[in-house]
């Protein structure tokens, strides 16, 4: 068996009190947009990208990071260490942009409240980071 590692980064996208999850029907999964890190683009550029990608939503803005986990898993064959790496985004428009052939057919957008993404999001890495991102939003809402 074979060990991959790499860094996916992506976002957890929040419009008032709502927040942005990827249906992938395919695979009977709720997800949220991330995506490989490509050679010479940083975290946020990919997150950014990923995003709109798999989403999308072509209009967000990177507000505060949310961290890192490493997740490991088994896939067709291979062992895989990934680093993922999540920021909080806000929506600024609902301003949608064509979306890569392929993510359309796999993604299907959803906004639901923070309590239903936590809960509808399949892996616990990214329940971990719904969570980090709804206490994010919060204490920028409360600020002055």
């Amino acid at each position: 068996m074979a060990e991959h590692h790499y860094t996916a980064a992506g976002g957890v996208v929040v419009d008032g009190e709502r927040m942005l999850v990827l249906d992938r029907p395919e695979r009977s999964e709720v997800r949220l947009p991330k995506g490989h890190v490509e050679a010479g683009e940083d975290l946020a550029a990919t997150a950014v990208r990923e995003t709109q990608e798999e989403s999308g939503y072509a209009d967000l803005a990177v507000v505060a990071d949310l961290g890192e986990q490493i997740v490991e898993f088994d896939l067709l064959g291979d062992h895989v260490v990934r680093t993922e790496h999540y920021f909080l985004m806000d929506l600024r428009s609902p301003r949608r942009m064509k979306q890569p052939a392929k993510d359309a057919q796999q993604f299907k957008p959803r906004w639901v409240t923070f309590a239903e993404a936590a809960a509808q999001l399949t892996f616990p890495a990214e329940q971990e980071f719904a969570h980090r991102a709804a206490a994010a939003h919060r204490r920028r809402r409360q600020q002055p």
